[in-house]
């Protein structure tokens, strides 16, 4: 039996769709998916089986132009999962096209060390007719030489299955580097905090998802089976705690009920969920909230 494995990044602009590739790639969420862009923060890891291939999906932070220190060290990252990986697989948006930031996303791709595997997924193709869709895989294979084009919804499924069978017999030959059971090499404290914080994204608006951040502080097993979860809410600033609370704690309330029904049904056993919020004016700064998403600290030096 011949057994394949290796890495797959997938790289696009914020809101391209990776993180709903990925969780139709793997069948279970693993990466946050909200229509704000920038809520993919850390490189999220799910793993897939086709066949005798173990697909290790690398879902990137969207690519776009950093402005603060959080900004640079997800770009960072982003580049670096490409850098690594065996395979890399663009994702763009069919009706958006070739943008200015796809454009530099192409030429970044043309300063990957020789030998990566390129691939084009045009997704959302459902947005737009026939002829543009052909326009735009002429164009976007002119700038840079694809080995392979895949026209889907990541959404909808479409063509996913093609795209996956492709990767899975692209792989290179080696054993697999995960349990055939585990689908996400992210701690489950990390995947439970970020189920909490896609529920404050959805909840709350504008800016404020983006100034917080969540970490799970405690993790208790029970005999009965049960999990008891603390996370705590970092804010940075004291008005915005009041916000994520909400009128006499109706909102944390919400927030609180829609995470522990989403991390139970992940996990398949009761779960206890307890929130706190707590005012850090400068956690975009500290070192360790960097290492809790995944992220180096460093890599957001100006």
């Amino acid at each position: 039996m011949t057994t394949r494995a290796g890495f797959i990044a997938l790289i696009g602009e914020p809101n391209a769709g990776k993180s709903t590739l990925l969780n139709r790639m793997v069948g279970a969420k693993v990466s946050i998916v909200t229509h704000k862009v920038q809520t993919t923060r850390a490189r999220i890891r799910g793993v897939a089986m086709e066949g005798e291939s173990q697909l290790v999906f690398v879902d990137t932070p969207g690519l776009f132009q950093p402005k603060r220190r959080l900004d640079r060290a997800m770009v960072a990252a982003a580049w670096g999962g490409a850098a690594d990986a065996d395979i890399v697989v663009l994702l763009i948006e069919a009706h958006r096209g070739l943008t200015e930031g796809v454009a530099r996303i192409l030429e970044g791709l043309a300063d990957l060390p020789q030998g990566r595997r390129l691939v084009l997924a045009i997704n959302k193709i459902d947005r737009v007719a026939a002829p543009v869709l052909l326009a735009l895989t002429k164009a976007m294979n002119e700038r840079l030489a694809f080995e392979r084009t895949f026209l889907i919804s990541a959404e909808r499924g479409h063509g996913v299955e093609d795209l996956r069978r492709w990767l899975a017999e692209a792989l290179p030959e080696g054993p697999w580097l995960y349990p055939e059971d585990q689908i996400a090499d992210l701690p489950m404290r990390m995947i439970a905090a970020e189920m909490t914080r896609e529920k404050l994204t959805l909840r709350l608006h504008q800016e404020l998802p983006y100034q917080l951040t969540v970490e799970t502080e405690s993790w208790q097993e029970r005999k009965d089976g049960s999990v008891r979860i603390d996370q705590v809410i970092y804010v940075a600033r004291d008005g915005h705690k009041g916000i994520v609370l909400g009128h006499r704690g109706e909102t944390i309330k919400a927030i609180s009920q829609a995470a522990r029904a989403e991390i139970a049904e992940f996990l398949g056993r009761p779960v206890h969920l307890f929130l706190q919020v707590k005012v850090r004016e400068n956690w975009m700064e500290e070192a360790e909230r960097y290492g809790e998403m995944g992220l180096d600290f460093r890599d957001g030096s100006a």
